[in-house]
């Protein structure tokens, strides 16, 4: 598993964080996870597009004012493969945690892959206030053939990846379950949880679209970490900063 980058946004930190000013910001990493597999190279989300990073406004409308970016294009996940050794060609299959413009913005660079999503999710993205909601079709519908789920998947057949629900954030997000010989096993819990203090403060952040979802979410979580599961949190600076990136890999 490679951890690569997908974007840095800034976002206010009342959201996540409750004791937080009403003007106080934080910085946030948007994260994408690579894993190699004999099965096929799979993208656990794609991060943001990078033309974002050249006209925020122009890619995201009105939420561009709501997140800024704050990153080089070559920050993309599109300028990261190369860590892994990678091209976007490579990819076999996008896995998207949920379909928020921050996780799945290069979908379209990935041609030879299938897209990965639950159907809640999807239905979602098609609704009528999906734009407000931060979803944009230039994003997730890019003509490439979508899988849908439904509740858990192993990816791979072997226990080695499995799509565990997530909802609240937004109907269908989800987490992965990633288990590895040397270096144990993680849960990528995407904006499940988005920082460390979500999960240990109990704290429903602001854009949650089902509070009582995402606290039942919380709690498989927290089970997963009372089973030695690493938690990887969806935007957590601090962790960014302490975990293996690009070239450096989990096996």
């Amino acid at each position: 598993m490679h951890l690569l980058s997908g974007g840095r946004l800034v976002m206010p930190a009342h959201i996540y964080f409750p004791d937080a000013a009403r003007d106080e910001t934080f910085e946030l990493p948007v994260s994408c996870a690579l894993f190699k597999h004999a099965q096929g190279n799979t993208l656990f989300d794609t991060g943001c597009h990078p033309d974002a990073a050249i006209d925020a406004e122009a890619r995201w409308g009105v939420n561009a004012a709501y997140s800024p970016p704050i990153f080089s294009p070559e920050d993309a996940v599109t300028g990261q493969l190369h860590h892994a050794g990678l091209v976007a060609s490579d990819i076999d299959l996008v896995i998207c945690s949920h379909l928020h413009y921050d996780h799945c913005g290069c979908n379209a660079f990935f041609a030879h892959a299938t897209i990965l999503c639950q159907a809640r999710e999807i239905a979602a993205a098609r609704a009528a206030n999906a734009v407000p909601q931060g979803y944009h079709a230039n994003d997730w519908n890019v003509g490439l053939p979508i899988a849908l789920i439904d509740g858990e998947h192993d990816v791979f057949g072997d226990g080695r990846l499995t799509l565990i629900p997530l909802p609240g954030h937004t109907p269908g997000s989800m987490g992965a379950h990633a288990v590895f010989d040397a270096d144990g096993n993680f849960l990528l819990a995407s904006d499940a949880v988005p920082v460390a203090a979500t999960l240990h403060q109990g704290f429903v952040p602001k854009n949650t679209v089902d509070p009582d979802q995402f606290v039942e979410s919380l709690a498989t979580v927290a089970r997963f970490e009372r089973d030695d599961a690493t938690i990887l949190f969806g935007h957590d600076d601090a962790q960014w900063r302490s975990v293996r990136t690009g070239a450096d890999f989990y096996s």
